[in-house]
């Protein structure tokens, strides 16, 4: 009876500390129930589409499951299993802490002790990041389909609005590495609807206050005309879309240039612009690296890796490779530091290579000889006559 009478006071301080918005947090331990590996319950506040709701971690000795209830089933739950296996409970509100605990002897106890934190955390959804670009009720994001009026991710957005936000804290990082005030203008080639034109803008202007020109380059002229008018409901002055082809753009001046998947030799054509420019800040996710695999195909040369290279899949990744890391190659010999990494672009194209050039201090003639030796060695060792953008820059 007397354990009973303690498990209501519990929950009774539970559920009033709710009311009140002063709970913090629950933790349960010294669990001796028939869940197996089961070692501790951990409950606190998120948010899930808006709703408030309770998080239990389920701590088990291999693993973490999480699952979210609404507070009512909550508060049941944490009734029960105080009833079932656990010998320890502390309640942390903002009042005071309350210590539940079954000693070995049955006995049950339960103290209450001055409060840990003053402060109520924040609710936030058990895996929610902070994002770089929020989901407030901007036009640029409403008039992209991203948005309703109120700032509510469209369903059917989720996974787009992702997209955008995992490409600027790419790109957040990269300019965090150059000096400050480096950003003055931004090239985007082949910005199509330009959903991470906007949000780069966005970032560029709102979060890190810079005073930094976008420009977009399109080839579509709608694309063009649609990218201008969202421009121009968002208020964003300095940023344009232009209509053109990334060969033909005059990249002058540019010291961030990107291009998001532009197909084969497009790629070759965006880096040489960012290298004639002298850009600070290269970054592009090549695609259909055709270029160089009708290069190995043609030449058919004999080497180690033949044996995987007569099948087409594994030629096909082979020449994304060597494509990309001839590319790699050609920044360093411009006084680039390059950077090869994966890419998780959304649920449509899961996984791509962004290749990163900071510039960097020039190399001396021994270390661009070094560079070119090891351009041609492996233009030898798989039969390629030539790569795109050597040829642009006349190596």
């Amino acid at each position: 009876m007397v354990f009973s009478a303690h498990v209501e006071q519990f929950i009774s301080a539970f559920e009033e500390s709710l009311s009140l918005q002063q709970f913090v947090k629950i933790s349960l331990g010294n669990y001796k129930g028939l869940d197996e590996g089961l070692k501790q319950i951990l409950v606190r506040k998120v948010l899930i589409k808006r709703e408030a709701k309770l998080a239990l971690t389920f701590r088990y000795k291999t693993r973490d499951i999480v699952k979210n209830f609404i507070e009512k089933e909550a508060v049941k739950l944490i009734s029960e299993y105080l009833q079932s296996g656990f010998k320890i409970a502390t309640l942390f509100t903002t009042e005071k802490d309350l210590i539940f605990e079954e000693l070995n002897n049955g006995k049950v106890v339960l103290r209450e002790i001055n409060a840990s934190t003053k402060d109520v955390p924040a609710a936030q959804h058990d895996q929610e990041k902070a994002r770089l670009i929020k989901a407030d009720a901007k036009a640029y994001l409403t008039d992209l389909k991203i948005t309703d009026a109120d700032g509510k991710v469209f369903k059917n957005a989720q996974d787009k609005f992702r997209q955008i936000n995992h490409y600027i804290e790419i790109l957040s990082s990269l300019i965090k590495e150059l000096p400050e005030g480096t950003i003055k203008k931004v090239a985007d080639m082949g910005s199509g609807k330009g959903y991470l034109t906007f949000a780069l803008y966005d970032y560029l202007h709102s979060v890190l206050k810079l005073d930094s020109e976008v420009v977009g380059v399109e080839y579509r002229q709608d694309m063009v005309d649609l990218c201008n008018t969202v421009a121009g409901n968002a208020n964003f002055d300095q940023l344009s879309f232009v209509q053109g082809t990334i060969e033909d753009y005059n990249a002058e001046q540019v010291n961030l240039l990107i291009a998001l998947h532009a197909c084969d030799t497009a790629t070759d054509d965006a880096i040489f612009k960012g290298i004639k420019a002298n850009a600070e800040l290269i970054v592009v996710a090549p695609c259909c690296h055709k270029q160089i695999r009708r290069e190995i195909e043609h030449h058919k040369v004999k080497n180690d890796v033949s044996f995987l290279t007569k099948y087409g899949i594994f030629l096909e990744r082979q020449a994304e490779m060597v494509t990309d890391g001839i590319r790699a190659l050609i920044l360093e010999y411009f006084g680039y530091k390059t950077k090869v990494f994966e890419f998780i672009s959304d649920a449509h194209t899961p996984k791509n290579v962004l290749v990163v050039g900071v510039k960097s201090k020039a190399h001396g003639a021994e270390k661009k000889e070094e560079i070119l030796q090891k351009i041609k060695a492996s233009k030898d060792y798989f039969g390629i006559g030539y790569h795109h953008l050597e040829r642009l820059l006349e190596l």
